[in-house]
């Protein structure tokens, strides 16, 4: 499909009627979320899961001051991307409060603890797959050809940005969750990686099948350099190397596969974003971004605040923004900041093919 109904952010006029009052109103564009943890706006907390955020001190830096279901103590990257666009953030799919007008908005259908395999994550139990985040956006869209029409709701999604994050989880907890895990018995780390890239090929080719035209896709952060990895796994307070290594064999892969798919296609719908580069240069160089550490999380228990995950009885720094992570395995809100500043007009090393900046000037002017 051509890009030819593309447009910067506001890309549809809705009009309501109220008593007889007409209401034109400019609506932002869509903006749809796939993924784990790392972009989970608060879906697992209507989940009976492990993998939740929904206590204290989860949403200390929010504006609300209390916890969202994001892994962060602010923002993610889905709320600091929606404000870019000019829209209102994008409200979990299993909201009670998504629906009528609020679908225009988008959805977010990300589930803490998922990964590209349906076996990744299995010890928390009740969390969204990728199949079932699929199966929520067929159901998202038949919502929405109730309020606007199927017509008008075909061209909002093709019209839509849309950010999928996917992968870590298939590393931490599935390859390497135990010793001897049974993907790491099955597959060699090389050989893993590559049945992973052609899993996730598989489910890009679905999002494109299911309207997706526009696709944010983010590598994986630097996992072995997590402070869960350096206290677990680390030595002397360093990267695990090993994992360091999975994120060194996928990320480049995961590039390579994101073109490839867009000279299938003849278009450029999947735009490689290299988070885990942005992501290693402040791991790397703390202090050139205003960061007091890099290997300690502020919240968190153990060594390096690594073990476990963020509770009303863990340790909290006072300054979230010295800390380049939040808890033991996300990024601080400051953290995600700087990697959303390189999804806008990061460099063809950071956005492959295009910065998201190039995209919504492209888009607005065919």
């Amino acid at each position: 499909m051509a890009y030819s109904c593309l447009s910067l952010s506001f890309v549809a006029v809705v009009v309501f009627v109220f008593g007889g009052i007409l209401f034109v109103e400019a609506i932002p564009r869509t903006f749809f979320v796939f993924g784990d943890s790392l972009v989970d706006n608060g879906n697992n907390n209507y989940l009976a899961t492990t993998a939740r955020a929904d206590a204290p001190p989860y949403g200390i830096d929010y504006p609300t001051h209390r916890p969202t279901g994001r892994f962060s103590n602010g923002y993610n990257i889905p709320d600091l991307i929606s404000q870019r666009l000019g829209a209102e953030a994008t409200l979990p799919y299993l909201s009670p409060e998504l629906r009528g007008p609020k679908l225009l908005v988008g959805a977010n259908f990300a589930s803490a603890g998922i990964g590209i395999l349906n076996d990744t994550g299995i010890q928390f139990v009740n969390i969204i797959r990728m199949y079932r985040q699929y199966e929520y956006f067929e159901e998202y869209q038949n919502r929405l050809s109730a309020v606007i029409g199927a017509s008008q709701a075909k061209a909002r999604v093709n019209q839509a940005l849309v950010l999928i994050t996917v992968g870590g989880n298939d590393f931490v907890n599935n390859y390497y969750l135990v010793p001897y895990s049974a993907r790491s018995r099955q597959y060699p780390l090389p050989q893993y990686v590559k049945f992973l890239i052609s899993e996730y090929r598989k489910l890009l080719q679905k999002l494109y099948d299911l309207g997706a035209r526009r696709v944010l896709v983010t590598g994986t952060g630097p996992m072995g350099c997590v402070p869960s990895e350096i206290a677990q796994r680390g030595r002397n307070g360093e990267c695990s190397t090993e994992i360091q290594r999975a994120s060194s064999l996928f990320n480049p892969q995961l590039e390579t596969m994101l073109l490839a798919l867009n000279k299938k296609l003849g278009k450029d719908v999947f735009i490689a974003a290299n988070t885990g580069k942005t992501h290693l240069n402040f791991v790397n160089n703390p202090g050139q971004y205003g960061f007091k550490t890099s290997k300690i999380a502020c919240c968190g228990q153990g060594p390096n605040n690594g073990i476990g995950l963020c509770t009303p009885l863990s340790n909290l720094c006072s300054n979230r923004d010295e800390y380049a992570f939040w808890d033991a395995f996300h990024p601080s809100e400051k953290a995600n900041k700087l990697i959303v500043n390189d999804i806008m007009s990061g460099s063809k090393a950071y956005m492959n093919p295009m910065n998201l900046s190039t995209i919504l000037a492209l888009d607005e002017t065919i």
